[in-house]
């Protein structure tokens, strides 16, 4: 085929197969080699991974979330007062927002505290 060799590398930025890169290729801080890092486990596996959480509203089919109910709701106000976001509480959206409604009104007629003392 004519006076030009072929390359097995790619033109354009950024180099091709070999050869450092900036920004990029080398050895990472914190030891990215998979051997054993700080704080965490030796030869670099996954690890502890949490169970995921389940909706308790889902499992037991409460379709109603009464707001008169403070004991139940208090499960999902911490001290503070706050309501406790989905991925602490482990509650499905549709369910998070009926659950949030009924704190709202369980607060209005007081029978959840808004904040506490402090």
């Amino acid at each position: 085929m004519g006076s030009q060799p072929t390359s097995p590398r790619p033109s354009g930025p950024g180099g091709g197969y070999g050869g450092p890169r900036p920004g990029g290729s080398g050895p990472r801080p914190g030891g990215g080699s998979g051997g054993p890092r700080p704080g965490g486990r030796p030869g670099g596996g996954r690890g502890f991974s949490r169970r995921r959480k389940v909706c308790k509203f889902c499992v037991e089919r409460i379709d109603y979330i009464d707001y008169k109910d403070a004991r139940m709701l208090g499960q999902f106000v911490p001290e503070r007062g706050k309501i406790l976001p989905m991925r602490t509480s482990g509650v499905c959206a549709p369910h998070q927002r009926r659950l949030m409604r009924a704190i709202k009104q369980a607060r209005n007629i007081a029978l959840l505290p808004f904040t506490t003392e402090a």
